[in-house]
């Protein structure tokens, strides 16, 4: 797959289509769910408030994200729930994501700093990115985690 044929779409909640958020739930279930072999309570009522961050290639999601203001998730700006198509991983396609996902933060709430909890083993991913650690690792839903600060959003 070129990622370069991916298309990019930001949406609220409510100018999702019904079959989009079909496939962003299906995709975070077969990744977070099964894959991760992880239970827990997907739908949290935070998808209501999300700017969701689609990666589109021949009308499949197959990287997604979804954006927080301030307060909705944490005091600061936030992202989470970014994942990638196991089948799509090794193309550059997380990176394309988290820099779609940022530029999208900024351009709707600039100059803010971005917090984010992120899988403990993703550090290093999101560090090339200029998140820094701030914190111990801790488990969430059975994963260990880390909470990651991105300072200068300019």
């Amino acid at each position: 797959m070129d990622k370069n044929k991916l298309i990019w779409k930001n949406k609220k909640w409510e100018k999702l289509s019904s079959k989009e958020i079909h496939d962003i739930f299906a995709l975070r279930s077969k990744v977070f769910v099964v894959e991760q072999n992880c239970v827990y309570q997907d739908i949290d009522n935070k998808d209501l408030k999300a700017i969701h961050v689609l990666g589109v290639f021949k009308n499949r999601i197959i990287a997604y994200a979804r954006c927080f203001n301030q307060g909705d998730y944490f005091k600061e700006l936030s992202f989470g729930r970014a994942i990638v198509e196991k089948e799509q991983r090794g193309k550059g396609i997380g990176g394309e994501l988290i820099k779609e996902t940022l530029k999208n933060i900024k351009k709707i709430w600039p100059d803010n700093k971005i917090k984010i909890s992120a899988q403990a083993h993703l550090s290093g991913f999101y560090e090339k990115y200029g998140f820094k650690t701030i914190g111990k690792n801790y488990l969430e839903d059975g994963i260990p985690h880390i909470e990651m600060l991105l300072e200068n959003t300019k």
